[in-house]
């Protein structure tokens, strides 16, 4: 009996090994049939109902094996009566699916097979991994177990089985000096100096491997210069700019969230806080102006300002990529593919997208000012300055002139009497009366707004002669107002179109008008203020350049008016937005002209101080003296603003409806605000912060994978999954799932802590491998799939530049700020819309991490664009990397690269400063540059390359001083060799 079951055993393994090696290894269906169904079924038998042929869909188990009259599509267990594969295997172009007009390769003889296997094993369908829980994946997997004493962790468990799989095994760890430049690119973005190389070394000796990597490691998550780093992958994400973009592409302050997204990088910023911070600060309880600053990320967005647009359109192509970006970002799913239709490939309706529309759309853009120590310090020396001057000029009044001048000023004074409206409404912004009688505007905008407003008269006994109109600053404003454009015309402008008064239903006429100031800044710059009631809608009162201050317009009745009702029309029209953004009414029963005054002092109640600054300020005879108090009143500088979001009122909701085929125009039904429908829900209110927590709540089974994924990409050059921001059914499978899920739910139960994810990579022994390869990985695994050997890949343009700045001590090192300009050809900038100018800076902004560099979207930074930059215009989740001649030639001749080579040869060449000052220097700026240590041969070339140049020089072939900027040939030459070894291919990658 014994003899029997072993024979039986032998015999169900000899039978399973024969299966095995004939291809009949079990299907899955994820690895083998979706990717197949996705590439070439799902767009016309996919999820998109409006866009399914032949009423067939192969996206769910139900649609594919449902009756189609009397056959399947699908027909669990039995293959050769499943429609599908007859069609796959049809020559009949009629009937062969893909069909021709599809444009897709028909199955292959070995895809068909894997079709008929998975069809007679029962067809079973799965959800995609993606929308999976990676917790819920994990407890299904091997738990890790590293062996520490190769000094392993356990990414190196997940990596090391694979690559034992696969028959190979982890290279052999990269030298000290390798290992160290990795290291410190990766985490600061510049390279070691030689002493740090060098004492990394020692320390290995000393202390034993692990413990100088996790010293050095600890060193670096600490330096400021960490934040520097990562804040470029996510500008890159939140396609940051320092432009608005389309044809004026003009200037905008934006740099504040730049620089909050570093301090919170440093800080370790807990991703899940980091991520609710940048898309809903604003709505938390007390929000800080930090939390207010954070929610730049999605007014990163482009604006165009081109004098014929509809504002509201182009604020709805912003809010388009808002959904796209946060779906990039968060989900790693193509949500903009659903704008017009039910996504092809991925369970992502066409309402689906526009509920995801609503969760955002909920919210006003205004500038936020952020207050600064300097900008508050300088503001109150000069306001010192300036009340001096002025009281100066006091003490140096005539009595008898200034008694004259009051006397003069209160006779011309009209008593006015502020009324409060009753209603206040208009043709879509929001009208809120506030507690001084005064009007603030808010909301959407448009180029023609109409304010309809109703007064109640009954509590004034005589008649009205005049009425005034006080345009007034307020914070909530664009330059705090009064008015509310933000665009092409100056930020806070307005232009009052047309004023038409009613009492009680009857339209009365002004005459004698007056205004404090006007100009107008587009167009004509005089303002007529009889334009206000012209009726002619291109003339009008605009108080251009005077932004933040107060106004007033005076109209006085051609007779005086009595009645219970005046009902004000106000009409703003121009090529832009110019509503009034504040605004009160008054009202005057004097018998006199009223005349509008640019102080709104009472001269009856003033304080004798108070009426004698106001009478140097404007009486005639004080003109020339207070010109010295008008030119110190211009210096006083604004604070910084930044672009933030702020939640609109529960009384001025945005509505959101679908757009059929994602066109702006073609408004359809309401939908309310929700995550996509496969997902599960938010269970609170739908709005914006509910939205944010839930992305990275465990309702969502892709934030923390995106972000693991993201940061290895960083690291090793490619992701675990290689479409960074597809995790669809379009995407790529993981090179190593397991390890994928483990490092997400490792995330999240660490707090989601980015400092802690990425010191566990740089510690593991996958990472620290050397990236040498074989004749044997090359010829298997060319792209390094397996990890079976360190990362290798040229560096990102800004590092790349950083790098030469820090190796030739140019590197300016400060944090944050305005960007700044260091040299470019002035031909860029020149070549973007109004013959732009490049200012190249002079002083120590010139050398500025790359982080700092002005971003202009229409015209790029040509040495960072040479070498694959974003150019800010939409999310980039991942840049590729090229190798071109134009890189070369820009390491060699670009002006900022050349000024690198002279200071670094000058460095080097000056024994005082030399690191070593026995050694030549060519052997300075190579351990300067490349870390490591020459070979002999290298030290013969770089020996044999100055000689040449250096009787190229004495010869007056070359001129020194065009080259290193005097009249040295030595010095020249060694600028000469600092420009080749800059240019190295291991000066520009990650090795």
């Amino acid at each position: 009996m014994t003899n029997f079951w072993s024979w039986f055993l032998c015999s169900v393994l000899w039978i399973a090994s024969i299966q095995f090696s004939n291809g009949q290894e079990k299907i899955d269906f994820a690895r083998d049939i979706r990717p197949i169904l996705s590439d070439r079924c799902f767009k016309c038998h996919g999820f998109d109902d409006a866009a399914r042929e032949a009423d067939l869909g192969l996206h769910t188990f139900d649609a594919a094996t449902a009756d189609l009259g009397g056959y399947q599509a699908i027909k669990p267990g039995d293959a050769e009566n499943s429609e599908i594969i007859y069609r796959m295997e049809s020559d009949d172009r009629t009937e062969a699916m893909p069909p021709a007009k599809a444009n897709k390769p028909r199955l292959t003889p070995e895809e068909i097979a894997k079709f008929k296997q998975w069809i007679n094993e029962g067809a079973k369908y799965e959800q995609h991994w993606a929308f999976v829980h990676p917790r819920e994946r994990t407890s299904n997997i091997e738990r890790p177990t590293p062996n520490i004493e190769l000094g392993e962790n356990e990414i190196d468990f997940f990596v090391g089985r694979r690559l034992k799989q696969e028959g190979f095994n982890f290279s052999p760890e990269a030298d000290p000096h390798t290992l160290i430049r990795r290291v410190y690119l990766d985490l600061i973005g510049i390279p070691p100096t030689p002493n740090q190389a060098d004492e990394f070394a020692g320390k290995i000796k000393s202390e034993g491997f692990l413990p100088a990597m996790e010293s050095v490691i600890d060193e670096l998550l600490a330096s400021p210069q960490y934040g520097e780093k990562w804040a470029r992958h996510w500008l890159d994400l939140s396609r940051y700019a320092d432009t608005n973009g389309y044809e004026k592409d003009r200037p905008r302050s934006i740099w504040p969230y730049r620089d909050w997204v570093i301090t919170a990088l440093n800080a370790d910023m807990p991703y899940d806080q980091f991520t609710i911070e940048q898309l809903a600060g604003d709505m938390l309880p007390n929000a800080t102006l930090d939390q207010k600053i954070a929610t730049g990320f999605h007014r990163n967005t482009m604006m165009n300002e081109e004098g014929g647009i509809d504002p509201l359109e182009y604020r709805y192509h912003a809010m388009v990529d808002r959904v796209a970006t946060t779906g990039t970002v968060w989900m790693g799913l193509t949500t903009g593919c659903a704008q017009c239709h039910t996504h092809k490939f991925d369970p992502i309706t066409h309402t689906d997208y526009f509920a995801l529309f609503a969760l955002l759309n909920n919210a006003d853009e205004p500038d936020l000012d952020v207050p600064t120590e300097a900008v508050h310090t300088s503001r109150a020396d000069i306001r010192r300055q300036v009340r001096r001057e002025e009281h100066d000029l006091m003490s140096k009044i005539d009595p008898d002139k200034f008694q004259k001048w009051l006397e003069s000023e209160k006779a011309a004074v009209v008593e006015w009497k502020t009324i409060r409206p009753t209603e206040a409404k208009s043709n879509l912004p929001r009208l809120a009366i506030l507690k001084d009688d005064s009007v603030l505007a808010s909301g959407d905008f448009t180029k023609r707004d109409v304010y309809d407003l109703k007064f109640d008269l009954s509590g004034i006994e005589k008649p009205i002669t005049a009425i005034r109109l006080e345009a007034l600053p307020h914070p909530s404003l664009p330059a705090h107002g009064p008015g509310t454009a933000y665009y092409e015309g100056r930020k806070g402008d307005f232009f009052l179109s047309e004023m038409i008064a009613k009492i009680d239903s009857t339209k009365v006429g002004f005459h004698e008008p007056s205004i404090s100031f006007g100009k107008i800044y587009i167009g004509s710059g005089k303002v007529v203020p009889e334009g206000v009631y012209d009726g002619n809608g291109s003339s009008g009162w605009s108080t251009a350049t005077a932004e933040g201050r107060r106004h007033e317009l005076v109209l006085n009745f051609k007779k005086p008016i009595s009645g219970k009702v005046l009902d004000l029309n106000l009409l703003f029209e121009r090529h832009f937005v110019a509503a009034l953004g504040r605004f009160r009414i008054s009202v005057s029963t004097d018998e006199k002209i009223a005349k509008a005054r640019a102080s709104d002092l009472d001269l009856a109640t003033a304080e004798e101080s108070e009426l004698k600054r106001l009478y140097v300020r404007e009486s005639p005879e004080f003109a020339e003296a207070r010109k010295e108090i008008e030119a110190l009143e211009k210096k006083v500088p604004a604070f910084p603003t930044t672009l933030v979001l702020r939640e609109r009122p529960a009384d001025n909701t945005r509505p959101t409806f679908r757009h059929h085929r994602g066109e702006y125009l073609q408004v359809k039904e309401p939908v309310a605000p929700a995550v996509p429908a496969i997902f599960v829900p938010i269970e609170s209110e739908a709005n914006r912060l509910n939205f944010a927590k839930w992305l990275v709540s465990e309702k969502n089974p892709l934030a923390a994978r995106v972000a693991v994924n993201r940061a290895w990409r960083a690291f090793f050059g490619r992701g675990i999954v290689h479409t960074a921001g597809d995790f669809g059914l379009q995407s790529k499978l993981p090179s190593h799932p397991d390890l994928l899920d483990w490092l997400a739910v490792d995330l999240i139960d660490d707090g989601w802590s980015m400092k802690r994810l990425h010191k566990k990579i740089v510690l593991s022994r996958t990472y620290r491998q050397s990236s040498v390869v074989t004749p044997e990985s090359l010829r298997t695994d060319p792209k390094n799939i397996l990890l079976g050997r360190g990362p290798r890949f040229r560096m990102s343009g800004e590092m790349i530049r950083d790098s030469a700045l820090a190796a030739s001590g140019l590197l300016t090192q400060k944090i944050g700020g305005p960007s700044v300009y260091p040299p470019q050809p002035a031909s860029v900038a020149a070549a973007a819309y109004g013959n732009t100018k490049w200012p190249a800076a002079t002083g120590p902004d010139r050398y500025r991490r790359s982080l700092y560099t002005f971003s202009k979207r229409t015209a790029p930074f040509a040495a960072y664009l040479t070498f694959d930059g974003p150019t800010g215009e939409s999310c980039l989740a991942r840049r590729e990397i090229s190798n071109t001649p134009l890189q070369s030639l820009t390491l060699l001749n670009d002006e900022m690269f050349l000024e690198t080579a002279r200071a670094l040869a000058a460095s080097c060449f000056n024994p005082t400063e030399a690191f070593r000052q026995s050694e030549p220097a060519g052997l300075k700026i190579f351990r300067t540059v490349l870390t490591r240590e020459p070979t002999d041969a290298e030290l013969a070339g770089i020996d044999a390359f100055f000689k040449t140049q250096l009787a190229r020089l004495e010869s007056g072939e070359l001129s020194a001083k065009d080259i290193c900027g005097k009249d040295d040939p030595t010095l020249a030459s060694w600028t000469l060799v600092a420009r080749v070894i800059l240019n190295l291919d291991e000066a520009v990658t990650k090795s």
